[in-house]
């Protein structure tokens, strides 16, 4: 089974006080201990990003670990990567991700992690990366296209209703046909795919659901929430 959940924002980064997704990561591994590696390139291998993922995830019931890019810990990437049973992706500037990434041949060896049952997950940077497009800020002020990884088909937009651009300016880029039809999520919400389709929307917010767009319409999803 291959899961790779996408989350549109929240998580430890966002809202530490709020746990609700990012244990729902760790309990989609079958491992009663599962080993979870961050990666923050997008980010630049931020210190306080990669501090604030410990914080956290120390205190849950796993092995954290981290992959630098900047400060490689170890010349076998593969071999870190191999050893996980979750990868986490932070925010940040996905035009650097993608590239970076690229140049390492480190999406090649995540593509083989996924294809080996590794689960994969992210939030904004970390959640676009896996479609075959979507919309960025990396390139400045104003959202652009992009093209990324595209382990998921379709477009994603990430922080859907955090930022006031977001929605409009993906639905106008639907509209034109400059990128296509796909998966969004608020901050709070999560896009959990397996083998591909998707499985279902969780949130960690009452109000906080994922969107499925295409030039017409805007669907908005089943979405459960995680807390009480």
């Amino acid at each position: 089974m291959k899961q790779i959940i996408a989350l549109g924002g929240g998580g430890f980064s966002m809202e530490p006080e709020n746990p609700l997704l990012d244990r729902y990561i760790l309990q989609q591994s079958s491992k009663k201990r599962p080993k979870i590696c961050f990666i923050g390139t997008a980010s630049g291998d931020a210190e306080s990003y990669i501090n604030r993922f410990y914080d956290f995830f120390q205190k849950e019931e796993c092995e954290p670990t981290h992959l630098s890019l900047f400060k490689p810990s170890t010349k076998d990437i593969r071999k870190l990567v191999m050893e996980q049973d979750i990868l986490y992706v932070g925010g940040g500037n996905t035009k650097n991700l993608v590239a970076l990434w690229k140049e390492w041949e480190l999406d090649k060896i995540i593509r083989q992690a996924y294809d080996e049952g590794i689960i994969l997950s992210g939030i904004s940077a970390g959640s676009l990366c896996w479609f075959e497009e979507g919309t960025t800020d990396s390139y400045g002020d104003e959202l652009e296209p992009i093209s990324c990884f595209g382990l998921i088909r379709g477009s994603n937009c990430p922080h859907y209703d955090g930022e006031e651009n977001r929605r409009p300016t993906y639905q106008k880029m639907i509209k034109e046909q400059i990128i296509g039809p796909g998966y969004v999520a608020d901050d709070g919400a999560a896009l959990h795919f397996v083998d591909e389709k998707l499985h279902q929307v969780v949130s960690s917010r009452p109000q906080a659901c994922g969107y499925y767009v295409d030039k017409d319409t805007e669907e908005k999803l089943s979405t459960i929430y995680l807390g009480e």
